[in-house]
């Protein structure tokens, strides 16, 4: 299975929509720095994951998902 996240920055609250194979070591990627979008940016939390049958539709549910970005549909999604 693959998945869609988000992860919360813990040093500016800030949001970052990924997909991974494995969330946790991705996770643990964006800590240690090895994401070059987060690398100033952590540490990180993680806040929503959400699985998808394939590398497609969790693509089309990223973009969706970063299209809500700061709205109330993001909101609802993160505290869901």
């Amino acid at each position: 299975m693959i998945h869609v996240y988000i992860i919360q920055s813990l040093k500016d609250k800030g949001y970052y929509t990924g997909i991974s194979n494995n969330i946790e070591n991705r996770l643990d990627k964006h800590n240690k720095g090895g994401v070059g979008s987060t690398k100033s940016r952590g540490p990180f939390k993680l806040v929503y994951k959400e699985e998808c049958i394939d590398y497609k539709m969790a693509r089309l549910r990223e973009k969706e998902i970063k299209l809500y970005k700061g709205g109330n549909s993001f909101k609802k999604l993160i505290k869901s």
